[in-house]
């Protein structure tokens, strides 16, 4: 019989549910979905569970990602249980025939240039994070074992991860044709290995995360929401498509002060500052009709 131990994490949606030994040693599994499950009969069992949003198999344990129509506390015990009839009865966690068929799958990654000099945005053809993770050096790489890897780089000095992209800032020890092409076979081959760009049960959840959340959202002022859909409608999508962020900090009633923190190619970038600043200054004084609306940007 199984030892099963449940863990909370960083993230209060997600639970581990720890066996006793290893599952699988080299690599991360995720499953968004039922359709997706043909290498897991256990995360096939688990996504009749109605609440399952999303089941990650690494190490030895099971990590699941459920959706905010149950609390864990009352449904975690039945869940564990569940596991835990199903291996006793000989049920398979991981189909490693298929693991091993399937470990690499292709991937197409292309790079793009960026308004900022520094930095380059390498585009995957598969989603590599639901979260937006900026590691500033090797030491917040704890989630992100692709960004650990691509510190080993030399030249690489800080790394952004979001949807389906990775923004890279270098160092100006080296030109960007000199390093692009080793940067774009290495995300390449890594991803094709099967390997996952960010383990999303690890993220600690910081003041900047937490105010990602949709509770966050609730507790908020009239027109700190009115911003943010803004910014989330009509600002992010280019800011990303250049490879960056923009992320809501803060609005003073008082000093109508907006306070934003910019990531990735825009973290830096000789320009966007200054651009971003007075773009979305003008827009939230035009959309909200206040001309006394200020905006100041930080960088992440």
């Amino acid at each position: 019989m199984q030892v099963i131990s449940i863990k909370t994490t960083n993230n209060p949606a997600i639970i581990k549910f720890e066996l006793d030994e290893f599952i699988i040693k080299t690599t991360n599994f995720e499953f968004k979905n039922i359709d997706e499950t043909k290498e897991s009969p256990l995360a096939k069992q688990l996504f009749f569970l109605p609440f399952v949003k999303t089941v990650y198999i690494s190490g030895n344990f099971i990590a699941i990602e459920k959706f905010s129509i149950v609390e864990w506390q009352d449904v975690q015990d039945d869940v564990a249980a569940q596991i835990n009839d199903f291996i006793s009865d000989g049920g398979v966690i991981l189909n490693i025939d298929e693991v091993a068929q399937n470990k690499k799958q292709p991937i197409t990654i292309y790079a793009e240039t960026t308004p900022n000099p520094a930095v380059l945005k390498f585009v995957s053809n598969k989603l590599l994070t639901k979260t937006a993770l900026e590691c500033k050096n090797i030491d917040e790489t704890a989630a992100a074992p692709i960004a650990r890897e691509l510190f080993k780089f030399p030249f690489v000095k800080e790394i952004f991860i979001d949807e389906n992209y990775i923004s890279i800032t270098k160092f100006a020890v080296n030109e960007w044709e000199e390093i692009t092409l080793e940067l774009r076979t290495f995300i390449k081959e890594y991803l094709e290995n099967g390997n996952v760009a960010i383990d999303e049960t690890a993220i600690v959840k910081t003041e900047g995360h937490q105010k990602q959340q949709e509770g966050y959202f609730d507790k908020l002022d009239t027109t700190s929401q009115q911003i943010i859909n803004i910014i989330e409608e009509y600002v992010k999508p280019a800011v990303q498509s250049d490879g960056g962020n923009i992320v809501f900090e803060s609005f003073d009633a008082t000093e109508k002060r907006v306070k934003v923190i910019l990531q990735g190619a825009c973290s830096g970038c000789p320009s966007s500052t200054f651009t971003l600043k007075n773009g979305i200054e003008n827009m939230l004084k035009d959309m909200l009709k206040d001309n006394d609306i200020i905006v100041e940007a930080v960088n992440g």
